[in-house]
């Protein structure tokens, strides 16, 4: 264990679809603890919100065990965006959540929504926090309706009725005003059921004597407002200056970036979360990772990659997809994939793709610039195509900034950056 006088600690909690995960973080931005705990663990009920606290009491005590508890100073969550659920005045659930990705049916409910939210809002949809907000706000005894950050942040405060910027953004809040917008009331949604806001990163409140107790902490540990899992996991990269971009290669190609002003453009998707003095932007693309499955498997990939001479083009112009329609960075429902004609080279078919990925990827990054972000200063990369060297070298031909390694690919890291940004507000580190 290290010296606790020397090293403040602050910890990161994210909980996400599948199980919880804790870091400690030191000043430095090492992390010197981690743990988790899977949500499969405890039931097969992943919307039970019991289910989802005893999976952060596990994960958080993994951590504990591995440092000084005097150390800590401060304590932040992110969760999934969008997951809600009413609750009384001590925080009991009143109701089975509202995940994510759960939309809600009521046509009318929608309706209200589509008639008063701005076009720009992020409220909009049937898996809106708003449209849940409406969907609970009749359940007897409610209190206030809280994303699920909110719910297990409570459980260290004591407090149910505080959210921050950024989970609060799909249900309604304006973070350029910084306030619940007057149009939310037309909705026919309870102002009086919406949750305080703060800025991720603030200070919230101390630690609740009985949480303090349990978890075996000191009692000035400061509570700190979290973010969503999809912030977090940015903020974990260590991308921090207007500029500065990740790139996620998963299934689908999704870019971010780190702007000075915020950007609005809802015809591709695009918001922007409100974090310190910048603002976090960015879309998703169709293409990705789900194209090169649906033509290679893992191992043929890497044995023709290394066939690949990434420093040559192909010369075709590949837009790959696996179906018709695309959102960002170019907004099409009916646009068709652009993959022929095809090299009778495996190899050379898998370059194209590549490049096609590549390619998108420049246009996703000029498209955010054309809508007022800055310029493209550096690119982080997350997900499984970056391990993938050529596929990097391709894609650094394509967009000729610098490639930084990523802090942490683990969104309780960025939390942890939160927690520390917090602890420095409330004078404790």
């Amino acid at each position: 264990m290290t010296d606790a006088a020397n090293t403040p600690l602050v910890i990161g909690i994210d909980i996400g679809t599948s199980g919880a995960r804790a870091v400690a973080m030191d000043s430095a931005f090492g992390i010197v603890a981690s743990g988790s705990s899977r949500l499969a663990d405890f039931s097969a009920d992943h919307r039970d919100p019991v289910v989802w606290w005893k999976a952060v009491q596990t994960a958080l005590g993994q951590v504990l065990d591995g440092i000084d508890r005097a150390q800590v100073r401060a304590i932040a969550i992110d969760g999934t965006s969008g997951t809600m659920l009413p609750v009384g005045a001590d925080g009991a659930p009143l109701a089975v959540p509202m995940m994510y990705n759960d939309p809600v049916t009521d046509t009318d409910i929608l309706a209200r929504i589509a008639a008063h939210a701005p076009q720009d809002s992020a409220a909009h949809g049937a898996t809106s926090g708003l449209a849940k907000v409406l969907t609970f706000q009749s359940t007897p005894d409610v209190f206030r309706v809280i994303h699920q950050a909110d719910w297990l942040a409570g459980h260290f405060t004591g407090l149910y009725d505080v959210s921050d910027e950024n989970n609060a953004l799909k249900t309604g809040y304006d973070p350029v005003s910084r306030c619940w917008p007057k149009w939310i009331d037309k909705t026919g949604a309870r102002a009086d059921l919406l949750p305080d806001v703060l800025a991720a990163g603030a200070p919230v409140a101390g630690i609740s004597k009985d949480a303090a107790e349990a978890f075996g902490l000191a009692d000035d540990v400061t509570i700190v407002a979290g973010t969503t899992d999809g912030c977090a996991s940015f903020l974990a990269t260590g991308a921090d200056q207007p500029g500065d971009a990740v790139s996620a290669l998963g299934t689908t190609l999704t870019v971010k970036m780190l702007s000075d002003r915020p950007l609005f453009a809802p015809e591709y998707g695009l918001y922007s979360h409100r974090i310190g003095d910048m603002w976090l932007a960015g879309g998703a693309s169709n293409t990705g990772g789900v194209v090169l499955s649906a033509h290679f498997d893992n191992d043929s990939i890497a044995a023709l990659s290394a066939e690949i001479d990434p420093a040559t083009d192909t010369g075709l112009d590949y837009y790959p997809l696996v179906r018709d329609g695309e959102r960002f960075p170019v907004n099409d429902p009916a646009m068709k994939p652009r993959m022929s004609p095809r090299p009778g080279s495996d190899a050379d078919f898998l370059k194209a793709i590549f490049e096609g990925i590549a390619s998108v990827e420049a246009l996703a990054y000029q498209r955010l610039v054309s809508l007022g972000s800055p310029a493209l200063r550096s690119i982080r990369t997350v997900g499984g195509g970056a391990k993938n060297p050529v596929w990097t070298a391709i894609r650094n031909r394509k967009l000729p900034v610098p490639f930084l390694p990523v802090a942490s690919e683990e969104a309780a890291a960025g939390t942890a950056r939160l927690a520390l940004i917090g602890a420095r507000s409330a004078g404790v580190l």
